[in-house]
């Protein structure tokens, strides 16, 4: 699944080509990708035909286009969650249609002309929708890119992200030390950080010398300090190299893959030796995927505490 870096990629690849932008036609091509729009495909090509576009923004794995608000219209977005394949691409004003095109939205922007914006999703587990956009429960702003103290309400529920300028580095701290569960559930956990997946996770931790199946609680401080800042570190240094790209599922707006992979000091490495002290990579079963580790450097120490 695309996680923070690759979904940032695409919200700045779009932002200069759709903001300011009039919708001028959206075709619905697979109803599956309406499954976060409830009201189905005719009202979201009402309800985003003839609007404007305000801009991009983004808030972990979130990403929503703000549209102007109409006499008759409320503050809605164009919210987009790319699931596990998903890919919102530009084209040329009528390029042919794609190999798994769910949606084409067309937009005729002051500056760069006509240009379409299409959805293209594999195993059809991402979505699109026109979704109401409510005040954030901290009053800063959206995410990523929002100007405004708003974000989609499907979003809402969703913690900020380590690169999040409002970010709360207390309260993360204060969230470990409330959990006797695994500091990379912790990661995982949408509700308490955003947009860290299981790669990113793996080589924060590692980059921190932290064991992935440390308690929370046992986290000292300084631990704490050093993992919040080894996965800025790590997100940032994704984002530089346009994300990680397994496959052609993970590309810009332009359909080119990031290569991030060939940075990856742990995850995908099980077995091969640690680049930091040559120890024997482990790959563990962990949450229905895979934890990556170097049991020399991340050290589990029950009972000293983590330092």
């Amino acid at each position: 699944m695309p996680e923070l870096p690759e979904v940032e990629v695409v919200r700045n690849g779009l932002a200069p080509a759709v903001t300011g932008a009039l919708v001028a036609a959206v075709e619905v091509r697979d109803e599956r990708a309406m499954t976060r729009h409830l009201p189905g495909a005719a009202d979201f090509v009402t309800r985003l035909q003839g609007r404007r576009i305000l801009g991009a923004a983004r808030r972990g794995k979130f990403l929503w286009l703000p549209i102007a608000p109409g006499p008759a219209a409320p503050e809605e977005a164009l919210l987009a969650h790319l699931g596990m394949s998903g890919q919102l691409l530009l084209r040329a004003a009528g390029a042919e249609a794609m190999r798994h095109e769910r949606v084409r939205i067309s937009v005729d922007h002051p500056l760069h002309g006509e240009v379409d914006v299409v959805f293209v999703d594999q195993r059809t587990f991402g979505s699109l929708a026109v979704d109401a956009l409510v005040p954030t429960a901290d009053g800063a702003a959206g995410g990523w890119g929002a100007p405004d103290a708003l974000v989609p309400a499907q979003a809402r529920h969703i913690a900020r992200d380590p690169l999040d300028p409002a970010f709360d580095d207390r309260a993360f701290a204060a969230a470990l030390a409330r959990t006797s569960s695994a500091v990379k559930r912790v990661l995982l956990d949408q509700g308490v950080v955003s947009g860290i997946g299981n790669i990113y996770a793996d080589e924060a931790l590692w980059a921190a010398r932290i064991h992935p199946a440390a308690p929370g609680r046992s986290l000292a401080t300084r631990a704490v300090g050093r993992l919040l800042a080894e996965t800025r570190a790590v997100l940032h240094k994704a984002l530089a190299e346009g994300g990680t790209s397994f496959d052609a599922q993970y590309v810009n707006v332009n359909g080119q893959a990031g290569y991030f992979a060939h940075s990856l000091n742990v995850y995908g490495r099980g077995g091969e030796p640690c680049p930091r002290c040559g120890g024997a990579i482990r790959r563990e079963a962990f949450m229905n995927r895979s934890s990556h580790y170097c049991p020399r450097c991340q050290r589990r120490r029950w009972s000293a505490g983590w330092v």
